[in-house]
């Protein structure tokens, strides 16, 4: 029981920082003069800071190290509460939204899903625009990772925090020795890299609300816009290109961006098996994806096809959430296509969802160990990728998270379909929820959203995110009975 007492003080405290993200979207309505939306804004942050200092003060004595058990009961927590508290600006100034639906656009948000409910993206307050994004950004890189370079300052350490919430199966790696400065790191490289792409859409003709916003949403793979249209709106190949640039950054380990910054040398890109990979299966599917829409007509020059085709690919593959063109209409293949690479294209590491890379490059050499196994019984034949050598107990979770990935992908579907939802919608709202990947097919396509949702359905796919966010594991080990046992 004080192990959990030590949960809700950490809890408390990040709620705490978490009150101070309210400051960008204050900033913002003052800068644009909507002083309602600004005390309204105080008032929300002054809500979330309270309750966080008092969860805090009622359970000071009980502050201590984190077991990795109640590490990930903290992480859960923190993803559960967070939205709540989210929803709090959007409940106050979008008239008739429920709270389903105001959990479900934070849920989105701080998953980095970039799936709405909403409507009129474009006559939204830029304040609320912003907080939308802002929570998409802070989501993209996890506010956990950020508690893990704070709480040692407040004697809470968080190596348990970054072993429960980093994205991959090899968690135990570390930039620098301490993990707060590798947590401080991969910030600053995030930081960094969102500055440049918020410079580079201004110059190709964005106003600085939609180039804070994208480029928020863009480095997040978050997938929010500014508009119903989404980048379609623009209609321009420069934005477009741009934004490919830095989705396809955003879908690489950002550890190899931080290995790569301070060896100055591009070559730790090549030496990454898992960024090679990933960026060959996307551009290459671009290509034939591109010839595939020429062939079939749907665009009238092979340019044209592989414009549309390249950006929205790019953007599904890497569970950002974009959109130039209602992919939907487009033959068959192409958009399922897109929903599998969403599933095992990204990099671990990287602020993308599904799979990940480096677990499909298991599976594959491990289906070949098997066919070598068939044939050569006594064969030891060690799993390598990038030369490193991959141990069996990897293997192992790997096939574990694997199994429980489409066990969950099942079971939210036929969730879906017993409520009365056509099967792809609800195949490939599911697909797109638990890979945070956003836009689906059929009711919940790129042309559409999450608007004409049950309730019920709306539930489904908010667990969909959180699952995909954690990772499977972080949530379902909650159900065990072996948890709770000491």
């Amino acid at each position: 029981m004080r192990r959990l007492f030590t949960v809700f003080h950490a809890l408390g405290l990040m709620l705490v920082v978490f009150s101070f993200a309210y400051l960008l979207p204050i900033v913002t309505a003052l800068i644009y003069g909507d002083y309602i939306l600004v005390w309204d804004f105080l008032l929300t942050m002054l809500w979330t800071f309270s309750a966080g200092v008092l969860m805090w003060l009622l359970t000071k004595r009980h502050k201590g190290e984190l077991s990795i058990r109640h590490g990930y009961l903290l992480v859960v927590a923190m993803w559960t509460a967070m939205p709540a508290f989210g929803t709090l600006p959007l409940l106050m100034m979008i008239p008739n939204l429920s709270f389903t639906d105001a959990y479900f656009e934070t849920m989105s948000g701080m998953t980095t899903t970039g799936a709405t409910v909403l409507v009129g993206l474009d006559n939204l307050p830029p304040a609320i625009n912003i907080w939308r994004h802002e929570l998409n950004w802070l989501g993209g890189m996890g506010i956990i990772v950020l508690a893990v370079a704070i709480l040692p300052l407040l004697g809470i350490g968080g190596r348990q925090l970054f072993k429960a919430e980093t994205p991959g199966p090899m968690k135990d790696s570390a930039l620098t020795p301490r993990i707060s400065e590798t947590a401080r790191n991969l910030w600053v490289i995030y930081a960094g890299i969102t500055l440049a792409c918020i410079l580079a859409l201004k110059w190709a003709g964005m106003n600085w609300l939609d180039a804070i916003c994208h480029a928020f949403a863009a480095l997040s793979l978050g997938g929010f816009s500014t508009h119903d249209s989404s980048v379609g709106f623009f209609n321009s190949p420069l934005i477009e290109s741009i934004l490919i640039v830095f989705m396809l950054i955003a879908a690489i380990n950002f550890a190899t961006h931080f290995l790569a910054w301070r060896s100055g040398s591009l070559r730790t890109y090549l030496r990454d098996a898992e960024a090679v990979a990933t960026l060959i299966l996307i551009l290459g599917s671009c290509l034939g994806v591109g010839w595939f829409l020429w062939w079939q007509g749907t665009y009238p020059e092979f340019l044209i096809a592989l414009r549309h085709a390249s950006f929205n690919l790019v953007s599904m593959a890497t569970d950002c959430g974009f959109a130039s063109q209602d992919f939907n209409q487009w033959p068959t293949f192409a958009p399922m296509w897109m929903l599998l690479l969403s599933s095992i294209a990204v990099s671990s590491g990287s602020t993308g969802g599904g799979i990940k890379m480096i677990r499909t490059l298991v599976l594959v050499k491990q289906a070949g160990r098997e066919f070598l196994k068939l044939l050569h019984p006594a064969v030891v034949n060690p799993m390598k990728i990038g030369g490193h050598v991959i141990a069996n107990n990897i293997v192992f979770a790997v096939l574990g998270f694997i199994f429980l990935y489409f066990v969950s992908i099942a079971s939210l579907t036929f969730a879906l379909l017993i409520s009365g939802l056509d099967f792809v919608s609800s195949f490939s709202a599911v697909i797109a929820c638990i890979n945070n990947a956003g836009p689906g097919l059929g009711v919940v396509g790129p042309a559409g959203n999450y608007q004409g949702l049950t309730d019920f359905q709306t539930w489904v796919c908010t667990v969909a995110m959180l699952i995909g966010r954690l990772e499977i594991f972080t949530v379902l080990i909650l159900f065990t009975p072996a948890f709770w046992k000491r």
